[in-house]
């Protein structure tokens, strides 16, 4: 394991992630939402990930999703508590997610799958989640009684505290949520992928005219070395603020994790569709 805290960082995040991710792309994880009245992708999205925050309106969602156009949260929120409450949704969600995960381990034995949860629940006990919206109201929800349900939400509440640090580092960066999305389309991701969040053409060309503006693009939409400059250094914030947890672990238990994540997270990946918005990199190796 390297002892660099941003690499180390990164590099748990590519095990941790596919853990989490797999209520949004296994079918068992649709199948719970819709069971209890939350038909359609996008209300089990906003209604699973939004739930630990309560009942809430839409406005604490459109800032700390960060990247869907307010338009379409709104739609979206309050109108999903009419067809599941939070407690139902939060339900709903470990239901599909450990029905996944018991589908891409079955393989491994129990004694491993218990060694892995109480190590990432180490990890997640030491995210500081002040300042962190998602990472804390995740890290409040009562902890599981089974392993594959304590590991999802552990990797759960370490994937958002890394998110919320990201959507910092973004804003510290002077990035707005379609500037953003717009980036990346011009660097590394289909636009296809991205489409779905709700900008109209006219505020993804607006966003591509200010990505120009300061240099981040060409005229004709090709990323240039100083905007590929400012957005590694957004990144290497985002892995440097996600680093505490692993530093509270330590290196060995670390390590260790890592060895234990490894099969998991190689099965849960290959549910992960290339180009998803996600923008998991392939496990080493």
């Amino acid at each position: 394991m390297t002892d660099e805290p941003g690499r180390t960082a990164r590099l748990m995040w590519t095990h941790f992630e596919p853990v989490h991710a797999v209520t949004y792309f296994h079918p068992r994880a649709r199948a719970a939402y819709e069971a209890v009245g939350l038909r359609g992708y996008w209300r089990g999205y906003f209604a699973g990930r939004a739930a630990p925050l309560g009942a809430t309106e839409a406005a604490p969602v459109i800032s700390a999703f960060f990247t869907f156009a307010p338009p379409m949260v709104t739609r979206a929120l309050p109108a999903v508590w009419r067809l599941a409450t939070p407690q139902e949704a939060l339900r709903a969600r470990l239901t599909g997610a450990v029905q996944a995960l018991a589908e891409l381990t079955y393989e491994l034995p129990e004694t491993h799958l218990a060694e892995a949860a109480d190590l990432l629940e180490r990890a997640a006990a030491a995210a500081q989640t002040a300042g962190r919206l998602l990472g804390a109201v995740n890290a409040a929800l009562p902890i599981g009684e089974y392993p594959l349900a304590r590991m999802w939400q552990a990797a759960t509440t370490l994937r958002e505290h890394r998110g919320d640090g990201h959507v910092a580092a973004l804003v510290a960066a002077g990035l707005d949520p379609v500037e953003t999305l717009a980036w990346r389309v011009a660097v590394d991701m289909s636009p296809q992928n991205l489409l779905g969040r709700g900008w109209s053409e006219e505020q993804w060309r607006a966003a591509r005219e200010r990505l120009a503006q300061r240099g981040w693009l060409t005229p004709d939409g090709t990323a240039t070395e100083h905007g590929r400059a400012g957005f590694q250094a957004v990144e290497d914030a985002t892995d440097l603020a996600a680093a505490h947890p692993w530093q509270a672990l330590g290196p060995d238990d670390t390590d260790r994790l890592r060895e234990l994540l490894e099969p998991i997270a190689r099965s849960c990946h290959t549910l992960i569709p290339e180009g998803s918005p996600i923008g998991l990199p392939a496990l080493p190796g």
